[in-house]
């Protein structure tokens, strides 16, 4: 027999779920007050990062019913509440957001109002990678040095390309500089090709 849940989420303590379970009783969804799962977490947090809902999913079981008042209460952004929608269908369990006039958005309506949310999500990845490149491109210009700092200074490097030429073996090399033998290896690398 489906079983009817619900999530209301807060950022902050001085915040109160309150006015969400409200909603979701005015909506005529009778939940069992044992499945009402309430909690105070950032918005910035992952669904699966969140302790109550992480519970929550684990109770979860097909043809059960999960009732949320606003679609930001089941992620971070788009791609975290497509994620996490996703989830609930696969496992069975049908997912009705208020704000969004009660739709199930695991049912054919659900779906489509999903497909619109991963075109955003898809939207928002590509401005993000977008914005990441032309960050970078920005500071090459600018002349910074991009990437993680050398792990030996240039004398150090000539030094160990002169002491491997010599013989000196890559774990003597760490040992001596104190740092791991990839880092003498990209050393002997940046030699060869020049860079």
């Amino acid at each position: 027999m489906a079983r009817t849940f619900s999530y209301c989420r807060v950022s902050t303590v001085d915040q109160t779920t309150d006015n969400q379970v409200a909603e979701i009783e005015a909506a005529g969804f009778a939940v069992d007050p044992k499945r009402v799962v309430t909690e105070t977490v950032s918005g910035f947090t992952c669904a699966r990062e969140r302790a109550g809902f992480a519970k929550l999913m684990d109770r979860l079981e097909a043809d059960d019913v999960l009732i949320v008042s606003k679609l930001d209460r089941l992620g971070r952004n788009a791609m975290d509440v497509r994620a996490t929608v996703e989830a609930l269908a696969v496992a069975g369990v049908r997912v009705h957001c208020l704000a969004l006039g009660g739709v199930d958005l695991t049912s054919s309506a659900g779906k489509l109002t999903m497909g619109v949310i991963n075109a955003v999500a898809e939207f928002e990845r590509d401005l993000i990678v977008e914005r990441t490149q032309a960050g970078l491109k920005r500071a090459k210009a600018a002349g910074a040095v991009l990437g993680r700092r050398a792990s030996l200074d240039t004398a150090q490097q000539e030094a160990v390309r002169q002491r491997r030429a010599a013989g000196d073996s890559l774990g003597v090399l760490a040992k001596a500089y104190g740092v791991s033998r990839a880092a003498i290896q990209r050393v002997e690398r940046r030699a060869s090709t020049g860079a």
